[in-house]
């Protein structure tokens, strides 16, 4: 099995991994690949399986990072998936070796990514990439830790870190749930969009939704999961899409709060 580049002709034409098979996700699946076209001119890719299934990996340069981190000598990693029959199989080392290898042919100092202090959903194995040589760079208050894998370049390079904005969020959110997305997921338009008002309308709670369509609003949200966070009253909660689930959101937001 072999390992593809998608490109803005060939990514029309070919899965991008993630809700292949998901009907009611079709809009968000078509907004993901507008989303990666436009990037693509930003030097942003999309690497994956020349299979059908999950084992995939998105990377591009720091300086377009399209969430508030900055790193202008690194390549940020976007998502990194390998699920089902495809783990264990060593795909995980090969994408990541690929972005190694294209950061090395670009001169850059080397790859970060943003995980959780804990596992938190639709972000990195922080520990998986450990095991790979990386090393905490950045972290801040809401759970966020940044991880970087140094390459010879490095030396002497401006070190990686977390934009203000994340570091410090506005102090004057919108009480109630207030959510930030992006088309980097399929799924997040129809979660955010359909489910997540009804959810808040059964508890009696204000929701406000901010979604982030240009890359300077992503460099400036208030979290670094710009795939979806949730805060609650002010607080970052969560970055799982399940919480917009009606017979989901007290587990996952009580589970997040304790």
């Amino acid at each position: 099995m072999g390992f593809i580049t998608l490109d803005p002709q060939s990514i029309a034409g070919s899965h991008i991994c993630c809700a292949i098979s998901d009907t009611k996700c079709t809009a968000g699946y078509a907004a993901k690949k507008a989303w990666l076209t436009d990037q693509h001119a930003l030097g942003f890719r999309f690497h994956r399986l020349d299979e059908r299934g999950k084992v995939f990996v998105e990377y591009g340069p720091g300086e377009f990072a399209f969430m508030p981190v900055r790193a202008p000598d690194w390549l940020v990693l976007g998502c990194f998936w390998v699920s089902g029959r495809f783990k264990g199989e060593g795909n995980g080392k090969a994408l990541l070796a690929h972005v190694l290898d294209e950061a090395h042919a670009q001169g850059r100092a080397g790859v970060v990514s943003v995980v959780g202090r804990k596992k938190m959903h639709f972000m990195s194995d922080g520990a998986w990439l450990r095991r790979q040589g990386f090393r905490e760079v950045d972290a801040i208050d809401s759970g966020f830790v940044l991880l970087a894998r140094e390459l010879d370049a490095g030396a002497g390079a401006m070190p990686a870190r977390f934009a203000d904005s994340a570091r410090n969020p506005p102090g004057n959110m919108a009480k109630g749930v207030t959510v930030y997305y992006s088309a980097r997921c399929p799924f997040t338009d129809y979660y955010v969009g359909q489910m997540l008002p009804e959810a808040c309308r059964n508890r009696g709670l204000e929701l406000t939704v901010h979604k982030l369509e240009s890359l300077s609003d992503a460099q400036a949200a208030p979290s670094p999961a710009t795939v979806f966070s949730l805060f609650l009253d002010g607080r970052f909660v969560t970055t799982d899409l399940s919480a917009c689930i009606d017979t989901r959101f007290d587990k996952v937001v009580g589970k997040a709060l304790v």
